[in-house]
């Protein structure tokens, strides 16, 4: 049987606090897209995290590695329905409400048969359902985060769905969540998809490298869906198994009027993208690592 040996430092206190928030979260977790903790121990001054292996390691390398192998249009929208289907568990189906907080390519690695599963749950935060994270640090991923957390820094459910958008809009256009144009300018794929939306030409986004072998529904459905989870205002956002119905093909996702996309534009355009911190684009994607002594952000890959 082969395992995977996730290594964290004793004498670093956030490797401490992530082992334990993997300890504590997912080693309850029981669902088919999320990897399995099987053990864990405490060794020579390492703290050891022992999983399922995954053969196929990350999905970032699908999307991102140059000349690399391209994952076919039905296998990105299995890996994304996965991961939805994840999310809702952690979300609704648990005894507890469970916050990922670092939903990004990266962290969604691939097994034998290609299958998505959510790993990396260091930055988790469970709590009971009715009530509220206590945490107010930022954590996550730049690109990722939704504006409020850099506002206010309380991890919801709805965060945890705008980092689900930007993984979708990831997936289908594959491009980064914060990429250089042709113009060397610095872009925000949230933005970037908005303006293309805007013009009409939302086909025009999925990855070159598809062609134009990609089942047509399903893109609308994914990129229409990417907007709705990354709308500026998190209680407009739709909750996980509204989400599953519409990849489900239970529903299909309201259209997104020109008013509705002039909204979020404005919005947008006034928050820069990241709220009242104000990243310009131009900017270091790490520039508002100041926010908090305790902040942990992660750039964005």
């Amino acid at each position: 049987m082969e395992v995977a040996v996730k290594r964290m430092s004793h004498d670093s206190r956030q490797g401490v606090k992530e082992f334990i928030a993997e300890v504590v979260s997912i080693g309850r977790l029981r669902h088919r897209n999320i990897t399995q903790l099987l053990g864990y121990c405490r060794r020579k001054g390492q703290l050891l995290l022992v999983y399922d292996y995954m053969e196929n390691g990350s999905l970032d390398k699908y999307l991102h590695t140059r000349n690399g192998p391209t994952l076919c249009w039905s296998r990105r929208y299995s890996i994304v329905k996965g991961v939805a289907s994840s999310l809702l568990y952690l979300h609704e189906d648990c005894e507890q409400v469970v916050i990922h907080r670092d939903i990004k390519a990266s962290n969604v690695l691939l097994d034998s048969k290609m299958n998505g599963r959510l790993g990396d749950f260091g930055l988790a935060r469970i709590y009971d359902h009715e009530t509220t994270a206590e945490t107010t640090h930022v954590a996550g991923t730049m690109g990722y985060l939704a504006p409020e957390l850099l506002r206010a820094g309380r991890p919801t459910p709805f965060s945890d769905v705008y980092a689900f958008g930007v993984f979708l809009l990831e997936v289908t256009c594959g491009r980064k969540p914060i990429f250089i144009d042709e113009q060397n300018n610095r872009v925000l794929l949230v933005e970037w998809v908005l303006e293309h939306h805007h013009d009409g030409s939302m086909l025009d986004m999925v990855v070159p490298r598809l062609g134009r072998e990609f089942n047509t529904e399903e893109v609308t459905i994914v990129l229409k869906l990417g907007l709705l989870c990354t709308y500026p205002s998190p209680n407009a956002r739709p909750i996980m198994r509204k989400v599953m119905q519409y990849l489900d093909h239970g529903q299909s996702p309201p259209d997104l009027s020109p008013a509705y996309i002039s909204y979020i534009m404005m919005a947008q355009m006034q928050n820069e993208g990241f709220d009242s911190h104000n990243m310009p684009c131009s900017q270091p994607a790490m520039s508002v690592a100041t926010v908090s002594d305790e902040t942990n952000l992660r750039e964005g890959r």
